[in-house]
């Protein structure tokens, strides 16, 4: 019987904490994670579809392990996730080395499928459910770090903009059960954990409606801060149009609730926002961002902002630039449109953007952000900041690294330190990328 699994995960948060739901849900049927490819029976791929280089970097990694399949005939190969989800037609015809294929709601049938693809068969599984939340399944943690890990709180999305392949990989959105959330976090907190980040493709839309009683995001955000008063929490990510003041309220009463929101704006034009599909205005997302400088006013900001989008014209540009500047994003994650099968934008909309249209457009943004990235740890330089370790410094081990609350990384020598410690740390200095500081 093949029992050693190997699971390597690409793209976002969302993915690690399937791959942790798809590991203890092997191990709980007698299989062994193992950490060294080369050791493994099986080999899972979980994948990400949201953006094409994310997939390309899958077909990239395909040809790796077909030269070990060559190696070991008895090895099985998996790909799991939304990219399964997507490309399983593709997969089986152009891929016959690939065994098993499982979407994101298929993973409590991986033993069964593992058992029949060491029949010789091909095993499939990628029927999307409206009730699956892995809600009983305590993750098995991947990543040994020991003090930050991440917590599902939802699956799935309703929103539908027009770009986003989200919605038909992942299917409908659907909440979990406040006291499984509350009971895996009290599971980390008894390990030693000190930190967790809530997820949703869409965390402002959780609700939980047991008989006359609905429970909202603020309102499990403040139960998780309130029954683990020696854990923080961060969560990821919220979408404009559907962020809350009481959301915000709960955030400022909470020390143990980190001062950062990710904010994704994806344009700063009204027009492309509305051919995107994203439900807001301009107008509404500044309203936003200024209810949180009000309400939070030590809160660090993010976004995603997309150029290229179908249509997208040099006004269009200037106006995702003006809103930039006007936000003064601490940082944001950047992208050139590229279509995604499926999505409507494709099967409505004209990719009518050069590729050395979207490459200068999207240079000009990066430029702007490393400016305002810039200029904000420059802002930092001189404060005091308390500061969860995380491990040692890429470059020495004589210095350590963590975050602060608003989520910027601070270098900062290790002296008695250790990971998991929480340190109060005075900034020293910054680079483009992190802060320097020293104990205090």
């Amino acid at each position: 019987m093949q029992n050693k699994v190997y699971i390597e995960t690409y793209g976002c948060q969302m993915n690690v904490a399937d791959s942790e739901v798809a590991a203890a849900i092997l191990t709980d049927n007698g299989f062994t994670i193992c950490k060294d490819i080369t050791e493994a029976d099986i080999i899972f791929l979980n994948t990400c579809s949201i953006r094409e280089n994310a997939e390309k970097r899958i077909w990239g990694r395909f040809k790796s392990i077909r030269y070990l399949k060559k190696k070991k005939p008895d090895l099985l190969t998996g790909l799991i996730g939304c990219m399964a989800q997507r490309l399983k037609e593709k997969i089986l015809e152009t891929d016959q080395f690939i065994d098993i294929i499982a979407g994101p709601d298929s993973y409590r049938h991986l033993p069964s499928l593992i058992e029949e693809a060491s029949s010789g068969h091909k095993a499939v599984n990628v029927i999307l459910s409206r009730e699956e939340t892995y809600s009983d399944i305590l993750p098995l943690r991947l990543d040994n770090n020991s003090v930050t890990a991440f917590v599902s709180i939802m699956r799935g999305c309703n929103n539908m903009c027009t770009y986003c392949v989200v919605p038909y990989v992942r299917g409908v959105e659907r909440s979990r059960n406040p006291d499984s959330v509350l009971g895996e976090i009290s599971d980390l907190s008894e390990k030693g954990y000190k930190e967790v980040t809530l997820l949703g493709q869409n965390v402002n839309s959780y609700k939980w409606t047991e008989g006359n009683n609905i429970i909202n995001f603020a309102q499990l955000l403040e139960r998780t801060a309130l029954e683990n008063p020696s854990m923080r929490f961060r969560f990821s990510t919220s979408h404009p149009k559907d962020i809350s003041d009481d959301l915000l309220r709960a955030i400022a009463r909470h020390d143990n609730i980190c001062k950062h929101i990710h904010l994704p704006a994806q344009s700063g034009s009204n027009r492309i926002l509305k051919l995107m599909n994203r439900g807001y205005t301009r107008e509404a997302y500044m309203e936003r961002i200024s209810a949180i400088r009000s309400i939070i006013p030590d809160c660090s900001l993010s976004s995603d902002i997309i150029t290229g989008f179908c249509t997208e014209n040099d006004e269009d540009h200037q106006d995702t630039l003006a809103l930039m500047e006007w936000a003064e994003f601490d940082f944001s994650y950047m992208f050139r449109y590229s279509e995604r099968p499926g999505t409507k934008a494709i099967r409505k909309l004209k990719d009518d953007i050069t590729e050395d249209i979207k490459t200068k457009r999207l240079n000009e943004i990066i430029n702007l952000q490393n400016k305002l990235s810039v200029k904000s740890k420059r802002k930092d330089i001189g404060r005091v900041f308390e500061v969860l370790s995380e491990g040692f410094s890429k470059r020495s081990e004589d210095f350590l690294f963590g975050r602060t609350s608003q989520n910027k990384v601070v270098i900062f020598p290790k002296g008695n330190l250790k990971k998991g410690d929480f340190v109060k740390i005075r900034v020293k200095n910054c680079t483009s990328a992190t802060l320097i500081g020293e104990i205090i």
